[in-house]
């Protein structure tokens, strides 16, 4: 009987700890965009979870699109459970139920008690978005490039007289397309207004015209640093975090055009299907916590979509890794957002296949 005894309460306690194990030992897969950027998700927020939790993240990369989250959701067989995707596809995914929904009231409250809706500087476009952080395309040239005055606006990007020089310019319309118009002087609140019409697109051709026999193309992030640097271009478009972490990281004489600046959105999804749903969730939630958001700009200067994770940067500084100032490098700002576009991904999903198409073709020329 006593033997019985022990081996009904032995193997009690073999599956409670097989359980308690299987629970702890979750892992989860989250995947992105490779470089400084998945790397300051996982120092950020990756660490934090993982020693908060037990649980384990496997992160991997991809090259974007929705591709590889509808075939696994088709299949039914999800293999990853988080995936960061640009703004388009936050929409595309949702309304075509590859995401799971999040209702707003799961999400983590900021110190005051602020909600995730009040606190965001743009609103969810869907309940599948978790926030994750604002990036931009922008101007920059390097110091010592030009004598006397200094390009400071977008307008200067295009001023092939005042500033002479050949242009760096990426092979895809976004940015560009509302970068000619305020260029060209368009309000800000007019840009998309007038971009709805055929004579505004001619417009901003019009515009990209002017630098068109001065541009050299770039389809790399990294191109355009190098083009700079060597001197090929006098100025160019880049992404605000490679001309952040080349000055913060490296000390490199590079000048920001804030001026003009096109935000983008990114966001976080959970793929249905998860095989982890619980903890997928969970890590969201964590992932999009106002001090997760401010923990990245430690380590690259993307902005947090919200409010209170700029807050926390601002009364932090120095906030960067290297214990230098960044709040003077994030593209959402207070200081800056009055001349930057907030990029409206719903206008480019419904018109950026004939606008690519023109472009191509204007590339050509």
């Amino acid at each position: 009987m006593k033997t019985s005894i022990k081996l009904t309460l032995a193997a009690g306690a073999i599956a409670l700890t097989a359980g308690m194990s299987g629970s702890a030992l979750a892992d989860i897969v989250v995947t992105s965009w490779g470089g400084g950027y998945t790397a300051s998700q996982q120092k950020a927020y990756g660490a934090s979870w993982e020693a908060k939790t037990g649980n384990k993240i496997n992160w991997e990369n991809y090259n974007g699109g929705l591709g590889e989250v509808r075939a696994m959701v088709e299949a039914g067989n999800a293999t990853w459970d988080i995936v960061d995707v640009l703004p388009d596809q936050i929409r595309t995914g949702c309304d075509e139920g590859l995401f799971v929904e999040i209702p707003a009231d799961r999400f983590i409250l900021d110190s005051m008690g602020t909600s995730l809706d009040d606190d965001l500087m743009v609103p969810r476009p869907n309940d599948c978005a978790i926030p994750q952080i604002f990036w931009s395309y922008m101007a920059f040239y390097k110091t010592g490039t030009f004598s006397g005055e200094q390009p400071d606006s977008i307008a200067d990007f295009f001023d092939m007289d005042k500033f002479p020089g050949k242009r760096g310019i990426h092979t895809w319309a976004n940015a560009l397309i509302e970068m000619a118009l305020y260029a060209d002087g368009v309000a800000i609140a007019d840009i998309y207004d007038v971009m709805d019409t055929p004579e505004g697109i001619d417009r901003a051709f019009a515009k990209l015209d002017v630098i068109k026999n001065d541009v050299v193309f770039w389809s790399s992030g990294a191109k355009p640093l190098e083009l700079v640097t060597s001197g090929e271009v006098t100025m160019s478009l880049a992404y605000n975090g490679r001309i952040g972490a080349a000055i913060l990281s490296e000390g490199a004489p590079f000048v920001p055009i804030w001026d003009g600046q096109v935000l983008e959105e990114e966001w976080l999804a959970v793929i249905k299907g998860s095989k982890n749903m619980d903890e997928a969730i969970d890590f969201a939630m964590h992932a999009s916590a106002p001090e997760q958001q401010a923990g990245q700009a430690k380590w690259i200067n993307y902005g947090p979509m919200r409010k209170s994770g700029l807050a926390i940067i601002a009364a932090n500084e120095p906030w960067y890794n290297t214990g230098v100032n960044i709040m003077e490098h994030m593209p959402n700002r207070e200081e800056v957002m009055g001349d930057s576009i907030f990029a409206q991904p719903d206008w480019w999903a419904d018109n950026g296949s004939e606008i690519s198409e023109r472009f191509t073709a204007w590339m050509a020329q």
